[in-house]
C-alpha cells in the first residue's frame, strides 16, 4: 500500500510538471465592466404654470384733507390730574393747543401749528413758579435691635434607672456522702 501511495504521488508530480512546463500559469484577464446598454431618460418634469396672478398694485389717489375739530379737559382733584387739549383743521392746516399741570406746581402750555410746508411749529410757555417743598422722610426707621444673651444651659443629670435587687440564692443542698 505504501508503494502505491509513493507511486501515485510521483505520477501526480510528473503530470503536473508536464502540463505547466515548469512555468506559472498565465494570469486571468483584467475585469472591465460592461458598457451600459441604455441611455439615461430625458427629464420629464417641468414646473406647473402658476394658478394665480399677483394682485395689481393698488392705485394711489391723493385724498384731500378733511376738516375736523376736537377738545377735551380732565380735572381730577382727588388724584391731582389736570390737563386739556383742543385741535382744529381746515383740511390743510392744523392748529391746536394743550395744557398740563406739572408736578412742581407750574402749567405747561403748548400752542402749535402744522402744515405740509412749515411742518410742526410749537410755542411752549410755562405759567406759575416751580415749588419744591422740603422733603421729609415719610417713614420712621426701625428701632435698633437690642441684644439679650441666650440663657446659660442648666445641667440636670438623668435619674439612675431602678433595678430590683437580685433574688436571694437558693439554700445549700444537704450533703449525703
Amino acid at each position: 500500500m505504501a508503494v502505491f501511495k509513493v507511486t501515485f504521488a510521483l505520477l501526480s508530480i510528473a503530470v503536473g510538471a508536464a502540463l505547466t512546463d515548469g512555468r506559472h500559469p498565465p494570469p486571468p484577464p483584467p475585469y472591465h465592466p460592461p458598457a451600459p446598454s441604455y441611455s439615461p431618460p430625458a427629464p420629464s418634469y417641468s414646473p406647473p404654470a402658476p394658478s394665480y396672478h399677483p394682485p395689481a398694485p393698488a392705485p394711489s389717489y391723493k385724498q384731500p384733507g378733511r376738516p375736523y375739530s376736537y377738545a377735551y379737559e380732565v380735572n381730577d382733584e382727588y388724584k391731582g390730574l389736570q390737563f386739556s387739549a383742543d385741535e382744529a383743521s381746515d383740511g390743510s392746516n392744523v392748529k391746536g393747543s394743550y395744557q398740563v399741570a406739572l408736578p412742581d406746581g407750574r402749567y405747561q402750555n403748548v400752542d402749535y401749528n402744522a402744515d405740509h410746508h412749515a411742518g410742526y411749529v410749537a410755542e411752549v410757555t410755562y405759567t406759575g413758579e416751580a415749588q419744591y417743598p422740603p422733603s421729609s422722610p415719610s417713614y420712621h426707621p426701625a428701632p435698633a435691635p437690642t441684644y439679650h444673651p441666650a440663657p446659660a444651659p442648666t445641667y440636670h443629670p438623668a435619674p439612675a434607672p431602678y433595678h430590683p435587687p437580685p433574688p436571694p440564692p437558693p439554700p445549700p443542698r444537704p450533703y449525703h456522702g
